[in-house]
């Protein structure tokens, strides 16, 4: 394969998990801001959702105030936001056209409908009405599933699937990381101690930004908590959207891309040495060491995959 394929691929799925992201903290953030003030923290719900999706600087560059309407603008249909998923859906799309081929034709229908409809979308809106803003974040999920449901059910298991997926699963773990970060430690009022008791409505909200309401109680069957919450979607990798869940994923492409070049390099060792970690963590150690520093360093585990992924294959 063309390393300006693969490049294609790898960047193609990731930029559908980005808008599918951004949809889920939106809604997210849509729910902690119609809460009373009594449970809705600190009233920094719209700078958490710029934070999460780090696109606080690009913001706070326009200078005006993070309300709902300018953040949900920001975040939707921005040009001047290169993650905005206006853009995410533009670029997943113009990755499509240059690797129309090795798409199947559920795949390119999926984003180019998408792509259609968001333009038709951008055409005719004005400002959004609370009811349509929830059909637009809808679109977009729905997008992200019928994309990746023609991946999984339609596409040949090789190289342009591997490659499709590690770049699934390293986007989808740098958000569950940053959304885990930025939600534990802006929504959690300072009188509260991290890892003490916080609003069940907050982490509601924040669970059901990637569908994991329903799953937390049947893991854990217990009332909201801050460490359970953290532990589902770090260390359980029966959770799809958890840390070791994504490197386990990301450890298994990496190897067949491994066996089909013949040789494992620096990409390979290094998802297996962040796997080789989650696999032993404890949720006592990474308290222990705080959850912040724990996050960040991952992030940078992840972000230097990504860099040699590139390296190795000549993105």
């Amino acid at each position: 394969m063309l390393s300006s394929t693969a490049d294609n691929l790898y960047w193609l799925a990731r930029y559908m998990e980005r808008a599918d992201f951004l949809a889920r903290a939106i809604e997210a953030s849509r729910r902690l801001a119609a809460l009373p003030k009594a449970y809705g923290g600190e009233d920094t719900e719209w700078q958490s959702v710029l934070l999460s999706s780090g696109a606080a600087a690009a913001f706070e560059n326009t200078g005006k105030p993070a309300t709902e309407a300018n953040v949900v603008e920001f975040l939707t249909f921005s040009r001047d936001n290169p993650s905005s998923i206006r853009n995410c859906l533009e670029c997943a799309r113009t990755n499509a056209r240059a690797v129309r081929t090795a798409l199947t034709v559920e795949m390119w229908e999926a984003i180019n409908g998408a792509y259609l409809e968001l333009k038709a979308m951008e055409a005719r809106r004005g400002a959004y009405s609370s009811d349509e803003l929830g059909r637009f974040l809808e679109f977009v999920k729905q997008t992200s599933l019928t994309y990746d449901g023609g991946a999984y059910r339609t596409m040949l298991r090789n190289d342009a699937y591997w490659f499709s997926r590690v770049g699934l699963f390293i986007e989808r773990a740098d958000n569950t990381a940053r959304l885990l970060d930025v939600k534990y430690h802006v929504l959690l009022p300072e009188k509260e101690l991290v890892g003490g008791s916080l609003d069940y409505f907050q982490w509601s909200a924040i669970l059901r930004a990637v569908s994991a309401h329903t799953a937390y109680h049947w893991v854990y069957r217990t009332s909201m908590k801050p460490w359970l919450v953290a532990d589902l979607l770090i260390l359980r990798p029966e959770m799809p959207r958890s840390l070791i869940s994504c490197y386990e994923s990301i450890v298994r492409n990496l190897d067949n891309l491994a066996r089909a070049h013949g040789r494992q390099g620096a990409a390979q060792r290094q998802a297996r040495g962040v796997y080789g970690k989650l696999e032993t963590l404890t949720m006592e150690s990474v308290f222990q060491g705080g959850l912040h520093e724990f996050i960040q360093g991952f992030i940078s585990e992840n972000n230097r995959l990504g860099a040699l992924i590139s390296e190795q294959y000549l993105f």
